[in-house]
């Protein structure tokens, strides 16, 4: 086990080590910056019909399309850094969901501009002026909600055993390998969909599903490290979290920022709760154990 531990260290230290460079880094943020500018050029030239006729059928008009794809592209980031973050701590993970929901909320209030004509002008108090409000309102809150969770957080070991807690870290990271070599194979399988005119689905919906999935996963594998229920039942919240993050991305507007916003405050509570009382918890279950 130690073995497959220490191979599986090695082989994480080399994909966060290359993602973390400074020159992948500036290599993705210029590709981002080329695509968004490339697709303001596209879309200009289809507004002033210079592409073939197939071609433009199937091209938008509206330049705030390119700002959309630049928030996918930025999500894209935020999600393999979540990634990343797994394997540090089941908080931050939990955390780092709650970003990217707040991202994606902004990036709902910008695709609401695309029902706009261009330039933006005010023309009344309508159905897409409600939902970027709201889109915007939302994301804003959940950012301030995340300034509490990250102040309030208390990182402890699962356990006082130094090998058992090596073994639970390593066992993260393979979990951690596991989710990126899904989302490279979602993402490829995405993209192949999109240029061959196939019908695609959500993207970042099907990767949360699998988030709920895994954050189960790891609730269980650590309670071969830990069984003690507040420790148990503090995973399970944050399990529960995910999930409702889950149903507030496919929820229509208004009801997505309530599931949001209520799923940022549960946890929130939740954390709260555990810092409280977990020490008096944890005190009778070892005179349980006596």
């Amino acid at each position: 086990m130690s073995v497959f531990i220490h191979h599986t260290n090695k082989a994480y230290a080399f994909v966060e080590r290359f993602w973390h460079a400074t020159s992948t880094w500036k290599v993705i943020v210029s590709f981002t910056i080329l695509i968004f500018l490339f697709a303001i050029g596209i879309i200009e030239l289809n507004r002033q019909h210079w592409l073939p006729e197939n071609l433009a059928a199937s091209l938008p008009e509206n330049h705030f399309y390119a700002v959309h794809l630049a928030f996918s592209m930025l999500l894209v980031i935020e999600v393999v850094g979540l990634v990343f973050v797994i394997a540090r701590s089941v908080a931050d993970s939990v955390g780092k969901q709650f970003e990217i929901l707040s991202l994606i909320l902004l990036r709902q209030a910008f695709e609401a501009f695309v029902e706009f004509e261009e330039p933006v002008r005010w023309v009344e108090f309508n159905r897409p002026v409600v939902e970027i409000l709201v889109n915007a309102g939302g994301s804003l809150l959940i950012f301030i909600a995340l300034g509490f969770y990250y102040r309030i957080q208390k990182h402890q070991p699962i356990t006082d055993n130094e090998e058992e807690q090596f073994r639970f870290v390593g066992m993260k990271k393979l979990v951690s390998l596991v989710l990126l070599a899904v989302f490279t194979a979602l993402g490829i399988d995405h993209t192949l969909k999109y240029f061959t005119q196939e019908e695609v689905y959500s993207f970042f919906n099907t990767f949360y599903t699998i988030l709920i999935f895994s954050d189960v996963l790891l609730m269980l594998i650590s309670l071969r490290y830990c069984s003690t229920y507040h420790v148990v039942f503090r995973n399970s919240g944050f399990a529960f979290g995910t999930v409702v993050i889950r149903l507030a991305l496919t929820a229509p507007p208004i009801f997505n920022v309530v599931l949001g916003v209520g799923a940022a405050g549960f946890v929130i509570l939740l954390t709260l709760a555990y810092n409280i009382f977990s020490p008096e918890i944890a005190k009778e279950d070892r005179i349980r154990i006596i």
